[in-house]
């Protein structure tokens, strides 16, 4: 059995898998995954698991260097958007618009399908390196 908190094997292997500047989505459950990018669900019912505790969690595993987030989640769901600026630390964030960032998920090695019904609960974390 693993000794690191992340139990999930399919969100294990994927962040395994990454290179620097590969890139993992994380989204509510309404978000549109591309067909052929990698979908790990794990949505049960309403906001269950959250959103912000998905990402904790990927959080503790991934070594990060950059974040992308839709515009529309800053003005929208303000409390949502500072709750994440709290976990991801001083990463450099980059603004997109929400049809940008759904364009964006076709390049994710995969997408966490979550449980949150909070609008514009997304983002797209950019692999950093440990060294």
């Amino acid at each position: 059995m693993r000794k690191t908190q992340l139990l999930n094997s399919q969100i294990s292997t994927v962040i395994s898998e990454m290179g620097h500047t590969d890139s993992l989505g994380i989204g509510d459950c309404g978000l549109p995954i591309p067909n052929g990018v990698k979908r790990i669900d794990l949505a049960l019912i309403k906001n269950l698991p959250s959103f912000l505790d998905t990402l904790k969690a990927v959080l503790l595993e991934l070594q990060i260097e950059e974040v992308i987030i839709a515009k529309e989640t800053e003005e929208v769901s303000k409390e949502l958007y500072e709750e994440i600026l709290n976990c991801i630390g001083n990463v450099k964030v980059t603004f997109v618009t929400h049809e940008e960032l759904k364009e964006d998920l076709r390049v994710c090695k995969a997408v966490i399908r979550t449980g949150e019904q909070t609008p514009y609960a997304n983002i797209i974390l950019k692999s950093g390196v440990v060294f």
